[in-house]
């Protein structure tokens, strides 16, 4: 990419950053600051509830930090994040009734710039960060700028494997939605088959800019990138399992989380004894059990 190409990949990241979050994005942004504030780089607010304003649904950020034991202060967690990150927990704002729930996933800024790159083998930091978002706190002008400077490399690692990988186009659309079903298939994840359309048509004007900003050469697709992207397909699901497996330990609020996402998708409100609140592993078999019978799960 040239100097023009990057300049305008930073005006219209730049832009993009600063596009005003809502109240709620907002108060829980301030309630992170005000629990962990003198550890935190920048917070990102992102995904499908920064897409689309969505109510009772649950707010995506990023925090990128600069020591974890200063924002966790726990050493297995610390230890843990370091690890394998991201470290993510839930959280809930507000009266039941307006309550403002968010999903809160930690980084450091070290590790966050480096899962960015060409050759990082997890593929699930520049996926989420070729999208927009919105820069609701950053420490001070240092960690803007590399954060600036690691979202722009994001969206350079995404168009080079979308030029290595997809067919020859020339259509913004195609590039777009086949690198996100791309990308998807390297994680475990339940979505729906148009959920790569559904991401580009929320905001065309802004991915048809990064397309239209860069000298896109389509080579032929060869079999020493299929290995390559082929080798971080399984890592990504290897990944994915291993995350899961740390949530089980160290997901703060995950039991919450669960019972949200069962009360929003059922109606069935869970109530859970102090103790099953206190060992979720344990309790899971009986509350699946009785998910399964008040027709919770299927």
């Amino acid at each position: 990419m040239n100097g023009a190409a990057d300049h305008a990949l930073k005006m219209l990241i730049e832009s993009t950053l600063a596009q005003p979050a809502s109240i709620a994005a907002q108060t829980v942004a301030d309630a992170i600051l005000a629990a962990h504030g003198n550890s935190v780089q920048a917070i990102l607010f992102y995904g499908s509830c920064r897409r689309s304003d969505q109510p009772g649904g649950v707010l995506d950020f990023y925090v990128l930090v600069d020591r974890y034991r200063d924002y966790h202060g726990s050493i297995f967690r610390s230890l843990m994040n370091r690890l394998l990150p991201p470290d993510v927990s839930f959280m809930r704002l507000g009266d039941a009734a307006e309550a403002v729930a968010a999903k809160v996933t930690v980084i450091s800024l070290d590790q966050f710039t480096r899962r960015v790159r060409q050759d990082a083998l997890d593929t699930t930091m520049w996926a989420r960060f070729t999208q927009p978002s919105s820069l609701l706190y950053a420490a001070d002008d240092a960690a803007k700028k590399r954060l600036i400077a690691a979202l722009i490399q994001a969206a350079r690692t995404a168009c080079g494997w979308a030029i290595k990988c997809n067919p020859v186009t020339t259509t913004s659309s195609v590039f777009w939605t086949q690198l996100f079903a791309l990308t998807y298939g390297a994680e475990l994840r339940v979505e729906r088959g148009n959920r790569p359309h559904l991401i580009y048509d929320n905001d065309p004007v802004y991915y048809d800019s990064i397309f239209n900003a860069l000298e896109l050469e389509f080579p032929r697709l060869s079999n020493q990138v299929r290995g390559i992207w082929a080798l971080r397909r399984y890592a990504g699901k290897i990944l994915s399992v291993q995350r899961l497996c740390k949530g089980a330990f160290t997901f703060e609020g995950g039991v919450e989380y669960l019972l949200w996402k069962v009360e929003r998708h059922s109606g069935y409100a869970l109530a859970l004894r102090p103790w099953q609140r206190r060992h979720p592993i344990l309790a899971a078999p009986q509350l699946l059990y009785r998910l399964y019978r008040q027709g919770a799960l299927r």
